[in-house]
């Protein structure tokens, strides 16, 4: 596991200053807004005393800090772009990075500071630091917190999920990418290997319920059942929140799915080691950032597009789009329909039979092209002729690593 600086979590709520730098305080460039570092999480403390203190001014308790530490500005008003409705043009070509990408972020050395959602023990954690070895890790309290962090220069960069090769799509994230001015840069595929985790001393026969992520215990239902738990399943925000709410309430009656690194962080026990269903267990991250890398042609790229269809012609020009890659024998590897929340229904009115309501999606495409191949660049054009809308969000290089899939132990 890569070596992460822990940093304070990031929530809506947030206390900004002015005041020059130092020891404590971190400057945001461009604005030179400073921001007040509140805490550092000890696991052992955290273990030691439920109730446990943290030093600051700003805020006491664990409760006082999640609700007012934080990077974002409160009263930062969400800039939400119509970024569908009207729009005309395409990218071909994405925008090269300037200078200032090049160099260390102001008074961060050369450490590059990553946002993620969750807390310290997280898989998005995990996939930060496979993206970025010795990053400063930032955890944010919402996927939308994440986007802000690096839109407001507080972080350099966001690993977000965006699929799970079990759970499928996490919707919420491919929304946010429309919403937000942000490019995808990059990809991380995880392996997710899950342990059911308790306080020490605690045996299977002593828990009534296990909680963890939605997607967590769905992913292990069927070996805890084997494991003879006829304890609760009870769902939560995530996989690390679920172990660190076990330490600091100090409860005995519960374990968590999470991961070994959250054991280790919150001072767990790892009751069962590999508690996933299927060993096939991966979770695809997206690599955010302002500005897009120049693409290449020197190794794999993957390029990802959001697209909706002309008024009226609904699956006829998604059949068109895809043809446009299949004529030029370029692989989408994923394909992805989210409501066209500016127009959601499309209404047909029939005299003689009536009023026809047909549903209106965006299309979210993947495909193995780099936006440097003039193949790529001959299948958006003729893409754009067949779609009222066309955004390019990234064109970034293909995770390669080997694959490792989790094994239970």
């Amino acid at each position: 596991m890569q070596s992460l600086t822990p940093y304070p979590r990031v929530s809506l709520k947030s206390v900004i200053r002015t005041n020059s730098p130092s020891s404590t305080n971190r400057v945001v460039a461009p604005s030179r807004r400073v921001v007040k570092s509140a805490y550092r999480f000890d696991s052992a403390s955290a273990v030691a005393n439920a109730d446990f203190k943290f030093a600051g001014d700003v805020g006491s308790t664990r409760a006082d800090w999640q609700s007012t530490c934080a990077i974002l500005a409160g009263k930062v008003a969400l800039q939400q772009k119509d970024a569908v409705k009207g729009h005309k043009t395409l990218d071909i070509v994405s925008k090269p990075v300037t200078i200032s990408d090049l160099l260390p972020a102001p008074i961060h050395g050369s450490t590059i500071r990553v946002a993620y959602q969750g807390v310290p023990g997280a898989y998005s954690e995990a996939a930060a630091g496979k993206a970025y070895p010795n990053c400063e890790a930032i955890p944010c309290d919402q996927f939308e917190v994440a986007f802000q962090a690096v839109e407001l220069w507080i972080a350099d960069r966001a690993v977000l999920p965006v699929e799970n090769s079990l759970g499928g799509s996490i919707h919420r994230n491919y929304d946010l990418l429309l919403r937000h001015n942000l490019h995808i840069v990059g990809e991380v595929q995880l392996p997710v290997h899950h342990c059911l985790l308790a306080l020490p001393g605690v045996t299977a026969e002593h828990l009534t319920r296990v909680i963890s992520h939605p997607q967590a215990l769905s992913q292990c239902e069927h070996t805890l059942t084997q494991l003879g738990l006829a304890a609760a399943r009870e769902a939560v925000d995530d996989t690390a929140g679920a172990a660190e709410f076990i330490a600091t309430k100090n409860l005995r009656d519960t374990a968590a799915v999470a991961s070994s690194r959250a054991a280790e962080l919150y001072g767990l026990e790892i009751l069962a080691d590999g508690v996933q269903d299927d060993s096939s267990n991966v979770t695809r991250f997206v690599v955010l950032a302002r500005e897009p890398v120049v693409p290449r042609t020197d190794r794999p790229f993957k390029t990802s597009v959001v697209f909706a269809a002309p008024d009226g012609e609904g699956m006829s020009a998604l059949f068109k789009v895809l043809s446009s890659f299949a004529f030029r024998n370029i692989n989408l590897t994923k394909i992805e329909s989210r409501p066209h929340r500016n127009q959601p229904i499309r209404v047909v009115e029939d005299g003689e039979s009536g009023t026809a309501k047909h549903f209106e999606y965006l299309y979210y495409v993947d495909f193995e092209a780099s936006m440097a191949e003039a193949n790529a660049q001959n299948a958006l054009a003729e893409v754009r002729e067949f779609t009222s809308f066309l955004r390019v969000l990234g064109s970034y290089p293909m995770d390669m690593t080997p694959w490792c899939p989790s094994k239970r132990a």
